[in-house]
């Protein structure tokens, strides 16, 4: 999984099994998914609780590496690069999910929990402002205010949907180990064709519930019956699965009929039949002057004294009457879990976890299925990852984890909030004990002992867009003037008599992206317009593929547009990136790094944008800053943090200056800011 050398092999293809469930849903362009490609993995960053050091923290005191989990079917590759612990990938989730198939992983995930695009028609949008007190700059209108940026654009056409959440789903029951589950989070919009989905390919008698999630309680927008409500699909692999039963409390009503009894120490109860069920002739003996019933006692007369000893037994002042069974209220479960949710909060602006991240889901509901589903120790797995609420509560309840994202912003937001959970249980256990062991409690409210205090970032497929697609693909459009067409599965749109089509710009135009094309036409037979094919860089194979197509050509002839160079429509990207000027020195043993400035063109254009600011000034550079982490020996591949400074609220600002443990004499040491915006920028210096 290192970064892969020149020349490296082809990509291993891994085999997909063919959905067999009933009914089969079809749609335009529906295909199986028999093999996937395999793309390496490179390590970007590690975070280990037990060695960083943190400047927003009273108790820095390190805990030991811990392990309450059997890690012996951890790929052995990945313990031999001592990477027992979470795993965060940053990428396209199928790429990621054919990587951790053909890395050890297929069959061993016990609970994948996906919250995927609802196709709901809504572009969400992550909300960012300046740290300090002031705020942030807002306008009215359609352009961006500061600090917002397209996560992901929900809006596809049907077809181009469903054949995405298909894929995605074939891979994932190839995760699933047999007594696995799956959770599909989704809202009423396509609810239906995701139960489809997931019939046909988990089966009929593999989807066990359709939970219904009351999430806010009125809405007054709506000119329908009121959407208040989400759904969660769950499926099982096998018929033999992990189930821990959850319970709900009992609501008030409930308790002050059923409950309505005390006794002399204050304890509420209820009385229970004592009589059995079923005719049991070796239970009909007389028990303290009552009769037996016509068809016994429920209990042998050894278990009735017990019970009559501890006063867990009722008589009645009345002899015809029969003895019940004392039932304490506070060692009553609760009821049994049903299908109906509306006892958990959504996360509102006051809420300590919320990330700013449009999508994100409470806690308490990621606690309730995962406590219900896996045992401590077991792995979960979650594709769309988005503000990290899934790996968060797995960790906090002593899970180990495994996380992705196709958004930059999502592994931002996801690997400070792991940060900040994993450091105070590390906090808590060096407190705890200091000797740095592990000591058992039979206490059952104690949570379970973290699988893990460290994790790591990787990018797979090379993957790293600076840009989220969807967002480029609409500044792009109104750049060049592109007509949007929603309903087209392949093209963004059309210019004039042209269609258009924008290739992702994580990579230049190949001959693979013009293949695709040629074949898109050759499933429209009757389409004569030319083609504008959009992207950012082209393989010169790519030109020479177009001028050969081109040849002798009347129809489907297709114009190339480079975002950078174009004469007409160049210009469009003129990314300007963030500067750091800062400082490491040493002063004895201690390793000082100390930040003067940091400048964000990106956060000043966006702010100049603003109506009514002429010219932008920043007082204080630490406004534009979201966190700063540090490599104090940087080996120039993987960023290994040993500093993390990140600010609890919006309105504190990073410290600038930083002590820690000199490395040895000569090493390198890399500093990495990331702006408010999710830009990030890597200063090498030697102390």
């Amino acid at each position: 999984m290192n970064t892969p050398a020149k020349n490296t092999p082809k990509a291993p293809d891994v085999s997909i099994a063919r959905a067999k469930g009933r009914p089969m849903l079809s749609w335009v362009g529906k295909k199986p998914l028999g093999r996937v490609t395999a793309f390496p993995a490179q390590a970007v960053e590690r975070f280990n609780a037990t060695t960083h050091t943190t400047t927003h923290a009273a108790d820095t005191a390190p805990a030991p590496a811990l392990s309450a989990a059997d890690w012996s079917k951890w790929p052995q590759h990945l313990r031999e690069q001592g990477q027992e612990g979470g795993l965060l990938y940053h990428g396209d989730n199928k790429e990621v999910l054919a990587h951790l198939l053909a890395n050890g992983f297929r069959g061993q995930v016990k609970l994948i929990y996906i919250d995927p695009p609802f196709d709901s028609g809504a572009d969400y949008v992550r909300k960012v402002q300046l740290r300090g007190p002031k705020g942030t700059v807002k306008i009215d209108g359609e352009d961006y205010a500061l600090g917002e940026q397209v996560q992901y654009t929900d809006i596809w056409s049907n077809d181009n949907y469903l054949q995405f959440m298909y894929e995605r789903l074939l891979m994932l029951k190839e995760l699933l180990s047999e007594d696995g589950a799956l959770y599909l989070h989704c809202d009423w919009n396509k609810a239906h064709h995701l139960r489809c989905l997931l019939e046909e390919v988990f089966g009929v008698d593999g989807f066990r519930n359709e939970i219904i999630w009351q999430r806010v309680a009125a809405r007054s927008d709506s000119t329908t019956y009121n959407h208040i409500h989400d759904v969660v699909m769950y499926c099982t692999k096998g018929p033999d699965y992990v189930w821990n039963q959850q319970h709900h409390a009992y609501n008030e009503d409930y308790l002050e009929v059923k409950y309505a009894r005390k006794d002399a120490a204050g304890r509420r109860y209820r009385l229970d039949n004592i009589t059995s069920p079923n005719p049991r002739p070796n239970m009909t003996y007389e028990w303290m002057g009552h009769p037996p019933p016509d068809k016994g006692w429920r209990y042998s007369k050894d278990t009735m004294q017990r019970l009559h000893d501890e006063g867990r037994i009722w008589y009645p002042d009345e002899k015809q009457k029969r003895p019940q069974l004392i039932r304490y209220l506070d060692e009553a479960e609760g009821v049994p879990l049903r299908s109906i949710w509306t006892d958990i909060n959504p996360v509102n602006s006051q809420a300590d976890e919320r990330s700013e991240y449009p999508t994100q889901k409470p806690e308490t509901l990621l606690e309730r299925l995962i406590t219900t589903s896996t045992n401590p120790g077991d792995l979960v797995l979650d594709c769309f990852i988005g503000s990290g609420t899934t790996a968060a509560v797995a960790q906090k309840l002593g899970r180990r984890w495994i996380g992705c994202d196709i958004n930059k912003g999502a592994i931002q937001t996801t690997a400070k909030r792991l940060q900040g959970v994993m450091r105070e249980q590390a906090q808590a256990l060096a407190a705890a004990n200091p000797q740095g062991e592990l000591v058992a409690r039979d206490d059952d409210a104690a949570p379970p002992a973290p699988c893990q205090l460290s994790f790591s970032t990787w990018r797979v497929n090379d993957y790293d867009l600076h840009i989220q697609h969807n967002e480029a693909v609409e500044l792009a459009c109104q750049h060049l003037g592109i007509t949007r067409t929603r309903t087209d599965p392949f093209f963004d749109g059309t210019r004039g008599a042209m269609l258009a089509k924008i290739i992702p710009l994580n990579h230049p135009l190949t001959p693979l992206d013009l293949e695709a094309l040629r074949t898109e036409l050759k499933n429209r037979p009757e389409e004569e317009r030319d083609l504008l094919v959009v992207s950012l860089g082209q393989e010169h194979k790519a030109r020479e593929w177009v001028a050969h197509y081109n040849h002798n050509r009347p129809v489907n002839k297709i114009h190339l547009t480079e975002l950078r160079t174009d004469r007409k429509a160049g210009g469009f990207i003129q990314h300007e990136p963030m500067t750091v000027q800062a400082s490491a020195t040493r002063e004895g043993d201690t390793l000082v790094v100390q930040i003067d400035d940091v400048i964000s063109p990106s956060i000043i254009a966006r702010l100049d944008l603003q109506e009514g600011v002429f010219r932008v000034s920043i007082p204080d550079w630490r406004a534009v800053v979201d966190c700063v982490l540090i490599d104090a020996h940087h080996n120039g591949e993987v960023f290994n943090v040993a500093l993390a400074d990140v600010p609890a609220r919006k309105q504190d600002l990073v410290a600038g200056r930083y002590e820690l443990p000199a490395p040895p004499a000569g090493a390198e040491v890399a500093l990495k800011v990331i702006d408010m915006l999710g830009e990030e920028c890597v200063v090498r210096l030697t102390a």
